[in-house]
């Protein structure tokens, strides 16, 4: 079959209401005044990594349940707007969102809303099948009709990541992701031994490649059994935003990947893709695109 997408990405679509606080954790109080606006727009992780990969020049295809709604229209308005196809699946639940508290140092805190996901969702496998037989790599978001969506996904032999986010390394919903990728990421937030934890990744399942994010203090990547830490990059101006850093930093380790690159130039990228989202802030979609990309991992090399 014809190979006419590059990353199909699975899951993951919604919409966040972004509302700035003056710290983090909030204390309580009756009320606070938001002068900077609470805004919601369309986007998030699988959004996120469709439209970093989308504009690093990858030809990216979305997959997810959508509801028939306001924040559902705003999903096909942000792919319409970036020239990403997608695929929706009816969800008469509605379309997936949060509200994500960010404080002034970029730190977030997100509410999800899992009334519109439930673990019983599922994505029709014929379409799955057939736009993963189409792509040279699907990258599976950790919502619900996607750990269903795996072993089919399997069977199609084409490779796949995922990202884990906050996984403490223990909580089982996650395991199934984690074992049947090829290139797993996730963060370092909740891992109290991230090295123990990749090991067991790579070990039990089918992992080429482990990178466990840790914001300022880089990466650790773990490849052919061999543990390395990637330096973080410095951002190209103040950080704002902590908010879509993860998604960024997996969709330009992928372009790398797909281009051909050794793991250790891959998580570079990814390195300056995450600094560069540190500062957009949330209320944007403002991705680094291919030529700068590549211009800025040059001047870190040098």
């Amino acid at each position: 079959m014809s190979q006419d997408t590059d990353v199909l990405v699975l899951g993951g679509a919604g919409v966040d209401t972004i509302v700035y606080v003056p710290e983090l954790p909030l204390p309580y109080a009756d009320s606070y005044m938001i002068d900077s606006g609470i805004r919601t727009r369309a986007g998030q992780t699988g959004d996120f990594v469709a439209v970093g990969l989308s504009a690093l020049g990858l030809r990216t295809h979305h997959l997810d349940t959508l509801g028939d709604d306001p924040e559902g229209e705003l999903v096909r308005a942000l792919h319409r707007d970036k020239g990403i196809p997608l695929t929706a699946v009816p969800q008469p639940a509605g379309t997936k969102r949060a509200v994500n508290l960010v404080g002034p140092d970029g730190r977030r805190l997100s509410l999800y809303d899992t009334s519109r996901s439930h673990p019983d969702d599922r994505l029709p496998e014929p379409t799955v099948r057939a736009l993963a037989e189409a792509s040279r790599h699907v990258h599976v978001s950790l919502t619900h009709p996607c750990a269903h969506a795996l072993p089919v996904l399997r069977e199609t032999g084409v490779p796949l990541s995922t990202d884990l986010h906050d996984w403490d390394g223990e909580n089982p919903y996650h395991e199934p992701f984690a074992l049947a990728a090829d290139v797993v990421f996730l963060s370092a937030t909740a891992l109290t031994d991230p090295e123990r934890t990749m090991r067991r990744i790579a070990e039990r399942g089918r992992a080429e490649v482990v990178v466990a994010t840790a914001g300022a203090e880089g990466a650790h990547l773990l490849t052919d059994g061999e543990l390395t830490r990637i330096p973080a990059v410095p951002p190209p101006t103040p950080v704002v935003d902590s908010n879509g850093a993860g998604d960024a930093f997996a969709a330009a380790f992928l372009f790398g990947r797909l281009s051909g690159e050794p793991p250790r130039r891959c998580a570079l990228y990814g390195a300056v893709a995450g600094a560069h989202a540190c500062t957009v802030p949330s209320t944007q979609t403002d991705v680094i695109g291919r030529e700068e990309l590549l211009k800025r991992v040059a001047e870190a090399e040098n």
